[in-house]
């Protein structure tokens, strides 16, 4: 537990001491929320949607920790070129536990940038509807952040090109952000599209976060919740199997 606790702290340490990365990433979430919030807000009001802001604002707040969370994972690859990570592996403590929290240090780094984000929207006219769920907005952040924590951590430990992993990542992330219903209604699409937002892994954890500060849920609350959270627990077994095999 030691070993996690150290190895979240210093994730911790290396997102608040670089106030350039904490601006930097909040780059593209502002830019999507007033471009196409404040852009398409007229139209989906005449579409009879309602309050677009509303809808978009639990879907930039996803871009936020999926981007953060996954790009954690090139950690790993500064590590293992600056000699860090073959200190970490050869101490006196199991694997798992280091891969742990490394995922748990890049998921919190993400939460908190999502929690950044969301206040933003709030700013910006975003408004939580009165739903008895609304605990569960910090859940699914926090669910999604663990996700995608994983997943970086899969790509971190596989690839050992610095610059190559930012190229393959957002081949990855950018078609899993546009497909899974953060922009768009799920309602009414062509059914390959529909396909396609179901097998989406972060389709579960937008319309999780929308519904629970709206009461509407495209998939139903369980199905949301319960895909999260195998989906997370699997992607942490994985992340944690390709850490292990790590041969420096």
């Amino acid at each position: 537990m030691k070993a996690i606790y150290i190895l979240c702290v210093r994730q911790l340490k290396r997102y608040v001491r670089s106030p350039a990365r904490i601006i930097g990433s909040l780059g593209q979430p502002i830019l999507f929320l007033v471009a196409l919030g404040f852009g398409l807000r007229a139209m989906f009001a005449r579409a009879g949607q309602g309050n677009y802001i509303n809808f978009l604002s639990p879907g930039i707040v996803s871009m936020a920790i999926l981007f953060n969370a996954v790009f954690s994972g090139i950690e790993i690859i500064w590590d293992r070129q600056f000699g860090f990570l073959k200190e970490t592996l050869v101490a006196p403590v199991s694997r798992t536990e280091i891969v742990f929290g490394r995922m748990l240090g890049g998921a919190i780094v993400a939460f908190a940038q999502g929690l950044i984000v969301f206040v933003i929207c709030l700013i910006a006219g975003f408004r939580i509807q009165s739903s008895p769920y609304v605990w569960l907005t910090v859940v699914f952040m926090f669910l999604i952040s663990l996700l995608f924590a994983g997943i970086g951590t899969v790509f971190g430990s596989v690839l050992q090109d610095m610059q190559g992993f930012p190229l393959i990542i957002n081949f990855i992330i950018m078609p899993i952000f546009f497909f899974s219903g953060a922009l768009f209604a799920a309602n009414g699409l062509p059914k390959v599209l529909q396909l396609m937002l179901r097998l989406n892994p972060l389709s579960y954890g937008v319309d999780g976060l929308r519904g629970a500060c709206s009461s509407v849920f495209a998939f139903g609350l369980a199905t949301d919740l319960g895909v999260s959270i195998v989906l997370t627990a699997l992607l942490l077994a994985i992340g944690s199997y390709f850490f292990s095999k790590i041969q420096l």
